[in-house]
């Protein structure tokens, strides 16, 4: 068994995620459903080590047998990039691969609004992040905004990007672009994140915000006249501003909630639905764009209100996950039982559910 033909067939599928382990058969993830593949048959040990040594080279053999864990790209030429984690489990080789589409998503295919990239793109400094539970596309809206800054933008920019690993590479057109990858090009996000700050960017994006040091090195960077993109594995704007927030010592908390209310421009946080209507997922997203009265509120520790902000400023372009979710319900597009189990109100899950 080839593994180019494993993720052949799974893109031809239009699958998601590819999970290979011993003791299950291959397992494709298609539009938010787990479906095992023919033969169904479980993986014997040899075999899911056989397949997924396939996917590395000289250099990620060794350190895969040195750290028993591996994140990596791997491409097949015409057909798709894909971002690999490689990994043991009871002793045995197996990997989760996430499918990236060798074309940039354009962005009104997957439901990003002109007029918030046009808002996005006036932010002459400061911090725009990207949230939601691990699959819910954050990277391809990050790549979509930053391909419409390259292709479609105002005026040409230098974007600098530090991806662990890349996923979607970038064709310089409008915008001069360098991507570093974490491992080859850079060390890690850290270090990636300092040198960027000496390579004059207008753009700097940063996988993701792991930890502590990442976070403080990126708000000195929005501090200091860039824009800073991340994203964070958190499900609405304000449990976004409590994560950072609470990544520091309650006695550095007051000083982190003055510089997030100085920096923070923009929340984006989305979900990945099945699609009722026809075969794929679609997003539903919550914005806060950040205005005077949400940075006062975080200056104040008075995060549990930003929710009232974003309800009374829909004229302005905000809007709550909830009523993104019920939008797309009214219109047909997705289940009452997906809705039901998203919506942040008690009330509107109850109501949905009596008058479903």
């Amino acid at each position: 068994m080839k593994i180019d033909d494993v993720l052949t067939d799974a893109v031809h599928q239009q699958t998601s995620d590819i999970l290979i382990a011993a003791g299950a058969p291959i397992t494709f993830h298609i539009f938010g459903r787990l479906e095992r593949q023919e033969p169904m048959l479980p993986l014997t040990p040899e075999q899911s080590e056989e397949l997924i040594m396939q996917l590395l080279d000289a250099e990620q053999k060794d350190e895969f047998a040195r750290t028993h864990e591996l994140d990596m790209g791997y491409e097949i030429e015409g057909v798709a990039r894909f971002r690999a984690s490689v990994f043991m489990q009871r002793r045995t080789v197996a990997a989760v691969l996430r499918v990236v589409p060798l074309e940039i998503p354009h962005y009104t295919t997957i439901g990003i609004t002109e007029s918030l990239l046009m808002y996005l793109q006036q932010i002459p400094n400061g911090l725009i992040l990207v949230t939601g539970p691990t699959g819910a596309g954050k990277s391809t809206t990050v790549a979509s905004y930053l391909q419409y800054l390259n292709v479609e933008g105002d005026n040409p920019r230098h974007i600098v990007t530090i991806e662990d690993p890349i996923e979607f590479y970038m064709q310089p057109q409008k915008c001069n672009i360098e991507q570093r990858e974490v491992g080859y090009d850079t060390n890690d996000y850290v270090i990636g994140l300092r040198s960027a700050l000496r390579q004059m960017p207008h753009i700097i994006f940063v996988g993701e915000m792991r930890d502590r040091e990442t976070i403080e090195i990126a708000l000195t960077a929005a501090e200091t006249g860039n824009v800073v993109i991340s994203t964070l594995s958190t499900q609405s704007a304000a449990k976004t501003i409590n994560r950072i927030i609470d990544v520091f010592p309650i006695h550095d908390q007051a000083e982190i909630r003055t510089r997030l209310a100085l920096t923070l421009k923009a929340v984006i946080s989305q979900v990945l639905l099945r699609r009722r209507d026809i075969p794929g997922r679609i997003a539903a997203r919550e914005i806060l764009l950040v205005n005077h009265s949400v940075a006062n509120l975080i200056r104040e520790a008075k995060i549990h209100q930003v929710n009232n902000v974003i309800s009374s400023s829909y004229s302005e372009g905000m809007m709550l996950l909830d009523d993104s979710l019920m939008a797309l319900y009214r219109e047909g597009v997705i289940h009452t039982a997906d809705v039901v189990a998203r919506l942040q109100d008690p009330d509107k899950a109850r109501n949905l559910l009596v008058t479903a």
